[in-house]
C-alpha cells in the first residue's frame, strides 16, 4: 500500500478517535461542571516544589530557574493535551511568588551524599517536612515534588549517573514525587542531537535525549502524585506517540528534535485528572470518600470472540463522570494496560468495548469510576486470552455472579449472604463457590491443632488447622481472600480451595505421617507484585517455585511419605511485599494407602 495512504488511514482513525473522545469529554464536563457549580468552592490546590541537598553538596547550578522553566513546560504540555481531549484548559498550578517566580523551598539533609541510596525516599521526605510546616504546609495533605542533588554530572567528561529516589504516588488529596536535579537539564537543550554524553543507566546518547529522558521523567512521577496509574498507548493513539504513562516519559520532547512524535496524554487519563483540585480549581467534596454502588454488571464475549463488552450501571451521591477500564495483560506491572473509557448515561448506566486483548495471556480488567470530587472506585475483574486470541469471560461470570454474596461476606452479614447464596443455581459453579467461602469464613477453630480424622482417600490442605499461620497483610484465610472480592482467582482461573499467602507468609502444618503426597498449584491472586513459594517437609527444602509475577502459576506434586510436618512459605522474592498476593491454590493431600 502506498505510504500517502497509509497516512491517511492512520489520520483518518485517529480522527474517529478523536470523535468519540470528544463526545465523551463533553459529557463527563458537563457532569462536573454542573456539580461543582451546584455548591462552589473554589480552591488554590498548587504543586509544591522543594529542592533537597545533603549537607556536603550544593544545590545544582541554575536549580531555581532552570526547575521554573522545566515544570512550566510540564505544565503547559498538560493543560495542551487536557484541551485538545475537550476537558478545557486544565492543568497543574504552580505555587509562585508575587513576582511570578516559581517557589523552591530549600532542604539541607542531615546526611552526606554517601549516607543516602534511592530507597531513601522516606527518609528525604521526613528531612523536608519541618521546612514545609514552617511555611504552613502539611507535606501529608498537599502535593510535593522533591527534587534531590543525588546525580553527578561531569560537564567535561560529559559523563552522568545518580542514585535519586524516583517515584511516585499520590491521590485527589495530596501526594509526592521525588525526582532528581542536574544542572544538565533544561528545556533549552531538549532540541540538542549533540553532544553525545554517556548515562550511567541509558548508555550513549544525545543530550537532548538525555534531557527528554529525564525531564519525561519528571512529568511522568507527578502523574503518579496527581493519582495516575501505568497505562500504554493503543495501537489507535500511537499515531500520536507515546502514552506519558507508559514509556512515555523518555519520549518527552524526541519531536523537538525530529526523532519521533513525543508524548501525549491518553483520554483515560486527562478524564481521570479533569476533576483534580488542581486541575478544576474547585475542592468541593475534596476529602470525602468517594464510593460507587456498581450493579447488573455483565459481561458478553463478541461474536469473533476476540473481545468482550462490559456493562453495568453505578450509582453514588458523589456524581461518577467517567469510568476508566484499564485492560491489563500479565507480566511488565500495569506498563502494558491498555485504557478504555465510557461516561455513564442519566441513570447511570454504561457499556465498554474491552479490545484490545494480548493474546497467549491472562488479564484484569481495572474499571475506575471517577468521581466529581476527584475520588475513585475501583473493581477488578479477571479474563484469560488463548494464543489464537479468543477470549474466556468463565473466571468473570463467577466473580460477577458472586459480587453481591462477597459483598455481604465483607460485611460481616452472614445472614444475608445465605440467602444470597440460596438464590444461586443449585448445583451451579457459583453457589459451589460460595458455600466453600462461607464455609472457610465462618469456620469454628479447633482448641488445638490436630491432624485430620478422616478416612478419605484426599483432602484439601485448605481444610485443616495448622499449628503456626502467619501472613504479610491482613489475617490468614481459606477457601477465600480477605477482601470484598473474596473469589480466589488466580492466572485468570477460579479455584475452589486455597490458603491465602502474602508474602511473607507461613503455614505450618502436622502432617503426623499419614499422607503420601501433596500437590496443587501456587500463584499470585492479583497485583503487581512477586513471589517465590517454599514447601518443606520436617525441615527439608522439597519444592521451590520460579519467581512468580500475575498470571504465573506453578504447579507442585511433592513427596509427603511418613513425614511428621509440613511447612509452606511464600517469600516476596527480594523486591519487598508490595502486592505480593500470594496464595497456594488447591492445595490437597492424598492418603498414604
Amino acid at each position: 500500500m502506498p505510504i500517502l495512504i497509509l497516512i491517511a488511514a492512520a489520520c483518518a482513525a485517529a480522527a474517529r478517535a478523536d470523535d468519540g473522545a470528544g463526545a465523551q469529554a463533553a459529557r463527563a464536563r458537563s457532569v462536573l461542571d454542573a456539580w461543582h457549580a451546584e455548591a462552589p468552592e473554589p480552591g488554590d490546590r498548587r504543586l509544591h516544589v522543594i529542592c533537597w541537598r545533603t549537607k556536603d553538596r550544593d544545590f545544582a547550578a541554575g536549580h531555581r530557574e532552570r526547575l521554573d522553566r522545566i515544570l512550566t513546560d510540564i505544565q503547559a504540555f498538560y493543560r495542551r493535551e487536557t484541551e485538545r481531549h475537550g476537558l478545557g484548559p486544565r492543568t497543574i498550578r504552580l505555587d509562585r511568588d508575587p513576582n511570578g517566580r516559581l517557589v523552591v523551598h530549600e532542604v539541607v539533609g542531615e546526611g552526606t551524599f554517601a549516607d543516602y541510596e534511592g530507597g531513601d525516599g522516606g527518609r528525604i521526605r521526613d528531612e523536608c517536612r519541618p521546612v514545609l510546616r514552617a511555611q504552613g504546609i502539611d507535606i501529608d495533605r498537599e502535593t510535593i515534588m522533591i527534587f534531590t542533588n543525588l546525580a553527578e554530572w561531569d560537564p567535561a567528561r560529559l559523563t552522568f549517573r545518580h542514585k535519586s529516589p524516583y517515584y511516585a504516588g499520590g491521590d485527589q488529596r495530596g501526594g509526592t514525587a521525588w525526582q532528581l536535579d542536574s544542572p544538565e537539564l533544561d528545556v533549552a537543550n531538549l532540541p540538542l542531537k549533540e553532544p553525545l554524553v554517556r548515562d550511567g543507566q541509558y548508555g550513549r546518547i544525545s543530550l537532548g535525549k538525555h534531557n527528554s529522558i529525564f525531564i519525561g521523567g519528571i512529568a511522568h512521577e507527578l502523574g503518579h502524585a496527581l493519582g495516575l496509574p501505568h497505562c500504554r498507548e493503543r495501537d489507535d493513539e500511537a499515531v500520536r506517540g507515546t502514552a506519558l504513562m507508559g514509556s512515555g516519559n523518555r519520549t518527552y520532547g524526541d519531536d523537538r528534535r525530529g526523532e519521533g512524535k513525543g508524548t501525549f496524554l491518553t483520554l483515560a487519563h486527562a478524564l481521570r485528572l479533569a476533576s483534580h483540585p488542581q486541575f478544576s480549581g474547585s475542592v468541593r467534596g475534596m476529602r470525602l470518600e468517594a464510593r460507587a454502588t456498581l450493579d447488573g454488571l455483565g459481561a458478553e464475549v463478541t461474536a469473533d470472540r476476540r473481545s468482550f463488552t462490559f456493562r453495568g450501571r453505578v450509582v453514588s451521591p458523589i456524581p461518577v463522570y467517567a469510568l476508566v477500564a484499564y485492560l491489563d495483560p500479565e507480566g511488565n506491572d500495569d506498563y502494558d494496560a491498555r485504557t478504555v473509557t465510557a461516561v455513564p448515561d442519566a441513570d447511570g448506566r454504561f457499556e465498554i468495548a474491552c479490545t484490545p486483548l494480548v493474546p497467549g495471556k491472562t488479564g484484569a480488567l481495572r474499571l475506575v469510576a471517577c468521581h466529581a470530587n476527584g475520588g475513585t472506585t475501583r473493581i477488578t475483574h479477571p479474563y484469560s486470552v488463548a494464543k489464537d486470541g479468543t477470549v474466556d469471560i468463565e473466571a468473570m461470570e463467577v466473580s460477577l455472579a458472586l459480587a453481591p454474596f462477597c459483598d455481604a461476606v465483607s460485611r460481616r452479614d452472614f445472614a444475608a449472604a445465605e440467602r444470597l447464596r440460596e438464590a444461586l443455581p443449585e448445583g451451579g459453579r457459583a453457589r459451589t463457590l460460595a458455600t466453600t467461602i462461607l464455609a472457610g469464613v465462618r469456620r469454628p477453630k479447633p482448641p488445638m491443632p490436630n491432624a485430620p480424622e478422616t478416612d478419605a482417600a484426599s483432602i484439601p490442605l485448605s481444610r485443616l488447622e495448622p499449628v503456626e499461620a502467619r501472613v504479610g497483610w491482613l489475617k490468614p484465610a481459606y477457601d477465600h481472600l480477605p477482601r470484598q472480592e473474596s473469589v480466589i482467582v488466580a492466572g485468570g482461573r477460579v479455584f475452589d480451595t486455597g490458603i491465602y499467602a502474602h508474602a511473607p507468609a507461613l503455614h505450618r502444618y502436622r502432617l503426623e505421617g499419614g499422607w503420601r503426597r501433596l500437590s496443587g498449584e501456587c500463584g499470585l491472586a492479583e497485583g503487581g507484585g512477586s513471589v517465590v513459594f517454599v514447601i518443606r517437609a520436617d525441615g527439608r527444602e522439597v519444592y521451590r517455585s520460579r519467581r512468580l509475577e500475575p498470571g504465573r502459576l506453578d504447579r507442585y506434586d511433592v513427596d509427603v511419605e511418613g513425614v511428621e510436618e509440613i511447612e509452606l512459605v511464600t517469600e516476596d522474592a527480594g523486591d519487598g511485599k508490595a502486592s505480593d498476593w500470594g496464595v497456594w491454590l488447591a492445595p490437597t493431600l492424598i492418603r498414604n494407602r
